[in-house]
């Protein structure tokens, strides 16, 4: 069974930065691909960024040039630096692991709010 735990988040005015970090734990994490994605409250879950097991990255347009996603495999970590947030990047950030036998897997989400 995989776990995902995420952390980092916080409240930070616009402008200002954040480090968020996933730890999975009962993966073979190497292998994985990686996403973070973020559900503003009241709408639906987006794709913020992703990573492949090899480390080719894609970002949503709204974060390109602000946020990084990077992995650490030796620490079965993936990571998504924020810089330049903006109020409407407030929302919960989630990190997801693919599950080829079923639904995917979620950590439970850690909020990130940005005041103006």
């Amino acid at each position: 069974q995989v776990q995902l735990v995420e952390s980092g988040g916080g409240l930070v005015q616009a402008g200002g930065s954040l480090r968020l970090s996933c730890a999975a734990s009962g993966s073979i994490f190497s292998l994985n691909g990686m996403g973070w994605f973020r559900q503003p409250l009241g709408k639906q879950r987006e794709l913020v960024a992703g990573i492949t097991s090899e480390g080719f990255t894609h970002y949503a347009d709204f974060v390109k040039g602000r946020f990084t996603i990077s992995r650490d495999n030796a620490k079965n970590t993936v990571y998504l630096q924020m810089n330049s947030l903006k109020p409407e990047d407030t929302a919960v950030y989630y990190c997801r692991h693919p599950n080829p036998r079923g639904l995917d897997y979620w950590g439970q989400g850690t909020q990130v709010t940005v005041s103006s």
